[in-house]
């Protein structure tokens, strides 16, 4: 196969310039102004697009197995073709948890059967993220598991995050740590403050988060072992960052498109849509993530994707699980929010989480000749607003309807091989 794309602005880790690209067997093969058409070629004209390697998702629930219902390997995975992403980490929180390597495994089978973009994934830091007795690291890094989180729980047992830390030096892995303190949020909804108390609700303090991602901070400059910070939601979560990253510790973060877009007062409705863990914050906070982003204390944008069916997010706030889609709007929400330079948006999207997922061999790499053609075409300035019933994903609660989003993707290359054109997924 070969794929020719014309006139498209390339964004990547090299800056960024106007040339043609030719894609052969999935692999880079000429970039230059100019290219001419040959015999075979199936052409793309990008003129007005970016072309940018492909984004990669640090935090995707895709609940398979046990949770089909809501969500599939296979639904999931094109919903991050059509957001452009080409590779998703998957989160542990299934049931049964991935926690060894035959739940590893499948997971990772089912996603080279979809095949439209790599599912790499994690392991859970404890058995059955129970906060009680380490998974086997060394078994699961050697199936091939980068990253473990016991995402939805934060480990509380500060001795038994040492142990892990220490456990995980030399393996090739990243822990990542979901920050919350469970002994402050015991039945929050929101998060605690004005609007909370003016609701009568029970409120989620964002001394919470702050309280555990000091302790794990300090436990990577005990132990010297780094670690990833998941979904980070408060102005102080981002004091405390950059501070550590000043002193030097070998720590990363990621912030959610929701937490720098939506405030606590969408709780206003009472809609469960807007319930989500770490909670909505002020617009403080949401200054402040915005602004760690741009400076580089928060590294990633992710989409923290968690599908869940309308009669569970139907039921009372008390009762309704927290999550929101994001894999599709991901790219829309932060050229929405984001007063970044297009450049900066990319990084956070492609190649600074592939290197924290330890993929940065294969995702997030330079568009140059001899480089894997894992790519994304979007238009940077159409606005569009999201139709749930559209969404590929098996369940349609996104909050951003009727909110205008800017940037969309209308091509996705996975491998090469062309699995979203002109907006439409292939498979």
């Amino acid at each position: 196969m070969s794929l020719l794309i014309t006139g498209a602005l390339v964004i990547d880790p090299n800056g960024e310039r106007r040339v043609d690209v030719r894609v052969v067997d999935g692999v880079v093969a000429e970039v230059a102004d100019g290219l001419d058409v040959v015999d075979g070629d199936d052409v793309i004209d990008a003129s007005g697009l970016v072309l940018a390697p492909g984004f990669v998702d640090l935090h995707v629930h895709l609940r398979e197995p046990g949770r089909e219902e809501a969500e599939t390997i296979e639904t999931g995975s094109r919903a991050a073709a059509l957001g452009g992403f080409t590779a998703v980490v998957a989160m542990p929180n299934t049931d049964p948890t991935q926690d060894s390597v035959e739940v590893v495994d499948f997971v990772r089978r089912q996603g080279e059967r979809a095949a439209m973009c790599d599912v790499l994934p994690s392991g859970s830091i404890t058995v059955g993220r129970g906060g009680e007795q380490l998974t086997p690291f060394a078994e699961l890094a050697g199936a091939g598991v980068k990253i473990f989180t016991d995402d939805g729980n934060g480990v509380q047992n500060a001795l038994l995050m040492r142990r892990a830390l220490e456990y995980a030096d030399g393996l090739g892995i990243t822990l990542a740590q979901h920050c919350e303190v469970e002994q402050l949020t015991a039945g929050a909804v929101m998060h605690e403050g004005s609007c909370c108390s003016r609701l009568g609700l029970p409120g989620w303090p964002s001394i919470a988060e702050e309280l555990m991602l000091h302790r794990d901070i300090e436990l990577v400059r005990l132990t010297g072992v780094g670690m990833h910070f998941l979904h980070l939601s408060t102005a102080k979560s981002v004091e405390l960052v950059r501070a550590a990253k000043a002193d030097g510790l070998a720590i990363t973060a990621e912030a959610t498109p929701h937490h720098f877009s939506l405030t606590d007062e969408r709780l206003e409705t009472y809609d469960a849509l807007y319930k989500v863990n770490p909670p909505l914050r002020t617009a403080d906070d949401i200054a402040a993530i915005r602004a760690g982003l741009a400076d580089g204390t928060i590294d990633a944008i992710a989409s923290d994707h968690a599908p869940h069916v309308a009669e569970t997010k139907e039921q009372p706030l008390d009762q309704a699980p927290p999550g929101m889609l994001g894999l599709e709007t991901a790219l829309g929400v932060s050229l929405a929010s984001l007063e970044m330079p297009l450049v900066d948006v990319v990084a956070a999207l492609s190649w600074k989480p592939a290197a924290i997922a330890g993929v940065a061999d294969r995702h997030g790499r330079p568009i140059e000749p001899g480089e894997p053609a894992n790519l994304a075409v979007f238009d940077p300035n159409e606005v569009w607003e999201v139709v749930p019933a559209r969404l590929a994903s098996k369940s349609h609660n996104t909050p951003y309807v009727g909110m205008p989003l800017r940037g969309r993707v209308l091509h996705t290359f996975f491998r090469g091989t062309p699995v979203v054109r002109d907006g439409t997924a292939l498979r």
